[in-house]
């Protein structure tokens, strides 16, 4: 009798899991060439043409930022620009007369640093009215906000508390109320400072001039510097960003269309630019952009002085960096999409200006940069290690970036050994700015959320500097206490996810892939893990 064949027994659980990952094996392979793979390539063709857009901008404000270094005129040349002069016979009655608008809410930390700050502008004091539009619902804090007036209108100096029964319309409401009020109708310019920023003495002295001698100019607008750059590695990754905004993108559009946006503080506005524009409207959470773009197409121009500057202070915790962030990703997707139409109908502006503002403006710079960086490099690149079938061209994975990455560290020599983190954190918020601009342009959700960006001022150095020895040890461990009883707080699940989406992927490219792709695809994951974690804004 021959020998029986052994059986071998296979449990159920198992036969089942090997059925299911075989189906799934299967489906996968019939959808893969007739769907996923034309679907991909199309994603790769999208996101090529949008990496191709902005490098196209980012190299146009490249040479046209040379140009103007090296060949435009500086803006006294430009312009009609006389220095206003000290006349004791006259005495301040040659100054024309300027209102100071202060926005604050709940400002604890920082309400002393712009109050004393617009005190101590040098302009005559009777041609100087400040205004304290205080919205804060901290009655604590709306006492020491009055009290800090009062003690400097004791000193002589023209300064009014206001206050609001309401919200509404936020700070665009709140400037719209102060303009309202009888004793600013003899002003005829305003400036605008956020409540965290201090102005040097002399900066009316230098702005105001280019108002007084050219009529059709509406608004002067000056630089932020930080006072806290080096405070931890967030707050240099946001400088590096805001510089190259100042540097490039406000100093070409300023000589080229005498057109940017308004940045919302540190900038003097013409009161009758505002009123023939409409004045302040609350539809979107950038009332600054949002009046700005009327303006301009009602024919006013803008100025940009690179030497006017402020100091102000960088969210320095990554809760308030994010919400900061939806605000100025949402809104101008969100002023876009009302005003685009309305920019296409203009008969007062000129061909080009509208194409710069519609395309190079809002288009490129508010919507497609926020996109392309997540979609191709965070999501499509990472896709393709699964389908080889889809190529990705080796100058739109790895040249173009690389020179747009090199064009934007010019703003921020000093952080020139950071790029390569600032890359990498980069992408990470662009996954928050793309979700901010999808709301933003199809206004559903948190549309018109506004949040205001909080403020610690000095308090922390200052405490941290004041405590020694075991009294410091006592804080630190109360801060460690705190900072584990919030730490669910902090956890951003978003980018948890997508720190295992790449880390899958990496693994997957790292066995079967061709390009080295892991190696950037590992160190993204560690940074949205970072982030995911919140822990960024404690790194130094």
């Amino acid at each position: 009798m021959g020998e029986s064949e052994p059986k071998i027994f296979i449990p159920e659980s198992f036969q089942v899991n090997y059925d299911v990952s075989s189906q799934i094996k299967m489906i996968w392979e019939v959808m893969k060439a007739p769907l996923i793979v034309p679907l991909l390539n199309a994603c790769v063709y999208i996101s090529l043409t949008m990496a191709l857009m902005l490098f196209m901008e980012r190299v146009y404000m490249g040479i046209v930022i040379v140009l103007i270094k090296l060949f435009w005129k500086k803006p006294e040349q430009r312009y009609n620009y006389e220095p206003l002069q000290d006349d004791e016979e006259l005495g301040g009655s040659n100054f024309p007369v300027v209102l100071v608008q202060i926005p604050m809410f709940n400002e604890r930390e920082v309400y002393k640093v712009s109050i004393g700050a617009a005190c101590g502008l040098s302009w005559p004091t009777d041609r100087l009215v400040i205004q304290v539009l205080d919205d804060s619902t901290d009655p604590v804090v709306k006492q020491m906000v009055e009290m800090e007036c009062q003690r400097w209108a004791s000193k002589g100096i023209n300064i009014t508390y206001q206050i609001r029964e309401t919200r509404g319309g936020y700070k665009a409401g709140a400037l719209k109320e102060g303009l309202k009020r009888s004793y600013v109708k003899h002003c005829e310019y305003v400036v605008i400072f956020d409540a965290d920023f201090s102005p040097p003495p002399g900066f009316l002295r230098r702005a105001i001039p280019f108002l007084v001698g050219n009529p059709e100019i509406a608004l002067v607008q000056g630089r932020w510097r930080f006072v806290n750059s080096n405070e931890c590695l967030l707050t240099r990754m946001q400088e590096m960003s805001l510089d190259y905004h100042f540097t490039v993108e406000q100093e070409v559009g300023s000589a080229t269309h005498a057109f940017f946006g308004f940045n919302g503080t540190a900038g003097i506005w013409r009161i009758a630019a505002i009123n023939e524009a409409g004045g302040w409207k609350d539809r979107t959470t950038v009332e600054d952009m949002d009046l700005a773009v009327r303006a301009s197409l009602r024919g006013w121009k803008f100025l940009y002085l690179g030497d006017l500057q402020a100091n102000s202070e960088l969210p320095s915790t990554l809760r308030a960096f994010r919400f900061q962030q939806h605000r100025w990703s949402c809104g101008p997707a969100n002023l876009f999409r009302k005003m685009a139409m309305e920019i296409i109908r203009n008969k007062k502006v000129r061909f080009w200006k509208k194409v710069y503002v519609i395309y190079s403006f809002f288009f490129v710079r508010k919507i497609v940069a926020h996109m392309v960086t997540f979609f191709f490099y965070c999501l499509v690149i990472p896709l393709t290690i699964l389908v080889p079938e889809v190529h990705v061209p080796i100058w739109g994975a790895v040249y173009i970036p690389s020179i747009i990455t090199i064009l934007n560290s010019v703003g921020t020599p000093r952080s020139i050994h950071l790029l390569f983190y600032w890359i990498l954190f980069e992408n990470v918020m662009s996954l928050h700015r793309t979700k901010a601009t999808l709301i933003g342009l199809f206004e559903y959700g948190r549309a018109n959320e506004w949040v205001v960006t909080e403020k610690l001022g000095d308090s922390v150095n200052n405490n941290i500097k004041n405590k020694s020895g075991d009294a410091a040890k006592k804080t630190n461990a109360k801060v460690q206490k705190k900072t584990r009883s919030k730490f669910m707080e902090r956890l951003n699940f978003l980018e948890l996810g997508f720190a295992v989406f790449l880390f899958f992927c990496g693994c997957y490219d790292y066995n079967y892939g061709k390009h080295n792709y892991f190696i950037y695809l590992f160190l993204q994951t560690l940074t949205f893990s970072i982030v995911g974690f919140g822990y960024v804004g404690t790194i130094v």
